[in-house]
């Protein structure tokens, strides 16, 4: 009997790291195509920081709207609706022509992103305490590693002139059967017991807001860095060095092989030199990737550029959650739930402040600017040292 739960608990775990791979994938077919999409659908450069921008907006509406259907149901049962019907909105962007098609489509994937995202990780969360260890970081390592598959079919299907109607489509027809085949390993009530409630009614806790404010300041600096790479890498490779389309998307791929790479060997380095060096190194790293990118005189320079960028981002913000647990150990659900949410506010401010100050001048300025962001986290690396727990005020703890 253990051993038949032991086994059921593998197979849950591997089917929610298949789901952050499949997620991944996804994701990097949608943003390395960006330029493709936007001259399918006519899409301006001034219009297009709007369209980009909608996206998280709209992630942060289906993550919260999630949370009331995972309540009447479970989170299960919304990650087994939600990952086949992103593929299928993937698909959607690529068989329209006109903007307002363009406008659904992409609404519509990022209403389900946000869904999936908050299911797929509640999962993950529910499974974390289970084994009583922590596996979050492999699991976004899968998303990684998704991301690198899916930046190479990108880039094949730019090679050889595939329209995005059949490199969407595509993909979505291998993607979709295996989302379902994946979700038939969900865990349930059997592999997690109430871990999934448990965790939820931890993240509920009441927490004081300040002693978080700083590395809510490095997640927001962190994923605005993020989004302006997964958003205009590709762009800028095309646009200002000139690049063919199916070369410029290794600008991306080097930056997730940074991140796995990064992500395997982070906790390592943290062991070794501690967080609040790792921290600071990798903010430098990034910064420096946004200078060599700014200044890139050609496309291989531009893509050892990104390269380096994802190498210095891997190490942040995985140590944003773990030190926000540390403030608050025994409502350190409660303290990932509200950093979380400013991986939506980078991500929303991230793509319009590059796209506007492309727009108003040029993408080698534009680049600086999520510059100076990422470097000032270097500074706020004090906050990452191991601090003494900060009590929860008796008013604000939550009811029992």
């Amino acid at each position: 009997m253990a051993e038949q739960r032991v086994f059921g608990l593998r197979q849950a775990r591997a089917a929610v790291a298949g789901s952050f791979l499949l997620q991944g994938t996804t994701f990097a077919l949608l943003v390395t195509c960006i330029p493709e999409i936007q001259s399918r659908y006519g899409l301006s450069d001034g219009l297009l920081p709007v369209f980009l921008a909608a996206v998280p907006v709209l992630a942060g509406v289906g993550s919260v709207a999630s949370e009331a259907v995972v309540g009447r149901s479970s989170a299960r049962a919304v990650l087994r609706v939600v990952q086949p019907a992103v593929c299928l909105s993937l698909a959607a962007v690529g068989l329209g022509r006109e903007l307002w098609q363009l406008a659904l489509a992409l609404g519509l994937f990022g209403l389900l992103v946000g869904a999936l995202d908050a299911s797929m990780n509640m999962l993950g969360v529910g499974l974390q305490r289970r084994y009583g260890r922590s596996i979050m970081i492999g699991f976004h390592a899968a998303f990684s590693l998704g991301g690198i598959l899916g930046a190479v079919i990108a880039g094949l299907g730019a090679h050889y002139d595939a329209s995005l109607a059949v490199l969407f489509g595509g993909a979505a027809a291998v993607l979709v059967p295996l989302a379902l085949l994946t979700g038939t390993r969900f865990p349930g009530r059997a592999e997690l017991g109430d871990a999934v409630r448990e965790a939820a009614a931890a993240a509920a806790s009441r927490i004081p807001w300040r002693p978080l404010l700083p590395l809510c300041a490095v997640m927001a600096f962190a994923y605005i860095a993020d989004a302006s790479v997964s958003n205009y890498s590709v762009k800028y490779l095309t646009d200002v060095l000139g690049s063919p389309d199916d070369l410029a998307k290794l600008s991306y791929l080097g930056y997730m092989v940074a991140m796995l790479l990064g992500r395997a060997l982070g906790d390592r380095a943290v062991e070794r030199w501690g967080a609040v060096a790792v921290v600071r190194a990798g903010a430098v790293l990034s910064a420096l990737g946004f200078a060599l990118a700014a200044a890139a005189p050609g496309r291989w320079a531009g893509i050892a550029a990104f390269t380096v960028l994802g190498l210095g981002i891997c190490a942040i913000i995985p140590q944003v959650f773990a030190a926000g647990g540390k403030r608050f150990p025994e409502h350190a659900d409660a303290a990932v739930a509200r950093l979380n949410l400013f991986n939506y506010v980078g991500f929303l401010v991230g793509s319009p402040l590059v796209g506007a100050l492309a727009g108003a001048g040029s993408f080698r300025l534009a680049l600086l600017a999520p510059l100076v962001l990422v470097l000032a986290v270097a500074p706020m690396g004090r906050f990452f040292a191991a601090p003494v727990s900060t009590p929860v005020a008796p008013e604000a703890a939550p009811a029992r």
